[in-house]
């Protein structure tokens, strides 16, 4: 349940998505409230599609939000966001949290490919996406983070990604923006001055079985495989329109 502390807000939300039987995908739980709120939408394929839809501005600092997807065996599941999610200063002083849970079954499909996250100025956010999958599960999962918004500095930025296939550790990376972040991270090393950074993850068997190999996407995008079926594209722009044209144009490639 949702509730204001002294220390800020806790939400919470969680999807289970389960095959039909009849060639479609069911919600068996779809709970999410506040700032978690979920809707299912129209969808046009065989997957289901959910949205989150931000009832409330945050997280601000001292928050405390968890959102966990399954998705188990014959399911698909499409889960996108109504907005861009804003990290914000609160009244407390503390660091905010937004923890991401996605477990998918083998044989299941999960495209996550939520809006972007800015961080405001004088903001303070950790962010952790975990993804579990079994063996021969599909997931293509989309990470956009922007450094402040418009002739403002950044706050302080945290995110951390991992994945994991049959149980085996493919992606662990983590990545620190803005005041007290370590030295560095907008050097030419890291971000080079840019202020819009953004992942996408693609698992699929035939990664597997016919290797992608390394490449340069432009001046400012790379393509890497990763140990075991997945594949990330990893890119910087200076704003989130084109950060966004360079990722859809790398799941092109890889479709």
């Amino acid at each position: 349940m949702d509730g204001v502390t002294v220390t800020g807000v806790r939400a919470g939300a969680r999807i289970v998505a389960r095959a039909d039987g009849r060639g479609g995908t069911a919600l068996p739980v779809l709970d999410g409230e506040g700032p978690l709120a979920l809707r299912r939408t129209r969808s046009t394929g065989p997957g289901t599609k959910v949205m989150i839809v931000g009832a409330m501005s945050g997280p601000l600092g001292g928050d405390r939000f968890t959102l966990s997807a399954r998705v188990e065996e014959g399911a698909r599941l499409h889960v996108g966001s109504a907005a861009a999610t804003l990290a914000l200063p609160g009244q407390t002083k503390g660091e905010a949290r937004y923890d991401v849970r996605l477990d998918v079954a083998g044989g299941a499909e999960l495209h996550w490919l939520p809006e972007q996250l800015i961080s405001v100025e004088g903001s303070d956010l950790y962010v952790a996406t975990r993804a579990e999958l079994g063996a021969g599960a599909r997931l293509v999962l989309r990470e956009e983070q922007v450094l402040g918004r418009t002739g403002e500095q950044p706050g302080r930025l945290t995110s951390r990604l991992t994945v994991r296939v049959a149980g085996r550790t493919v992606l662990d990376q983590e990545l620190s923006c803005g005041p007290g972040a370590p030295g560095g991270w907008d050097g030419p090393a890291v971000l080079a001055g840019y202020r819009a950074v953004g992942q996408l993850v693609v698992v699929r068997e035939e990664f597997a079985r016919s290797a992608v190999e390394a490449q340069v996407l432009g001046e400012r995008a790379a393509l890497i495989p990763l140990a075991g079926p997945a594949v990330l594209v990893s890119a910087v722009a200076p704003d989130a329109l084109r950060l966004r044209r360079i990722l859809d144009e790398a799941l092109t490639r890889l479709s």
